[in-house]
């Protein structure tokens, strides 16, 4: 109970904050979603960056002869502390786009019934079905992507506890028997995040046809 009118008091406050940007600033939600999942694949590109940064340190920090335990163990918590940040910036991006996206589709459906002419009305419901399909599809993705960077990122951190718990030489190398682990992991978060990040271009895409239909403003 107490979750579902939490639901509606948020979905009510974005209503109007939206309502608030199309009014003062003239920003519509259909560009608010663009401008959502440009910050998305912004982030989704950090955080490739990053953990390509942080997979070269960790090779490094490992096979290096000359330094102490103490300053790998820090090292690598710190890269590991830069993923975390980075991958949380990742799921709030996700959860923006889908808030203003459900507001957009459900005023674009409403507004539908405003139409006086069919043949326009016609093709704005093809091309709400259109974006609807295109967003689903986007939003698997990014999910998709953000599903596997959590296991990657638990994965890293064992390793950071680990080392943190027993600084010795044993504890190097058993961290160079998972390097070969993670790295293919990483590999595969990577192109799963460059899938996407083409997924994310075609959603944009169908926005931008939708904004070229006469008297569009949603």
């Amino acid at each position: 109970m107490y979750s579902k009118l939490r639901q509606f008091v948020r979905k009510f406050i974005n209503q109007a904050y939206y309502k608030s940007r199309e009014s003062l600033l003239g920003h519509h939600k259909r560009d608010i979603v663009v401008v959502h999942v440009d910050a998305a694949c912004d982030s989704l590109e950090d955080s490739r960056e990053q953990f390509e940064d942080t997979l070269e340190k960790f090779k490094t920090l490992l096979t290096l002869p000359d330094l102490s335990l103490e300053y790998r163990y820090q090292q690598l918590k710190k890269q590991y502390d830069f993923c975390r940040i980075k991958t949380d910036e990742v799921s709030h991006r996700i959860r923006a786009i889908e808030e203003v996206s459900e507001a957009l589709f459900e005023e674009w459906e409403q507004e539908l019934d405003l139409y006086s002419n069919r043949t326009l009305r016609m093709r704005s419901k093809q091309q709400l079905e259109k974006s609807r399909r295109q967003y689903k599809k986007l939003i698997k993705a990014m999910k998709k992507a953000e599903a596997r960077i959590y296991p990657v990122l638990n994965a890293f951190q064992d390793q950071v506890l680990f080392l943190k718990h027993n600084l010795n030489a044993q504890a190097i190398a058993a961290l160079q028997q998972e390097f070969a682990v993670i790295s293919l992991d990483i590999s595969k978060l990577i192109a799963i995040m460059e899938k996407t990040i083409a997924e994310a271009s075609q959603f944009v895409s169908v926005l931008t046809e939708q904004k070229q239909l006469p008297g569009s403003t949603t």
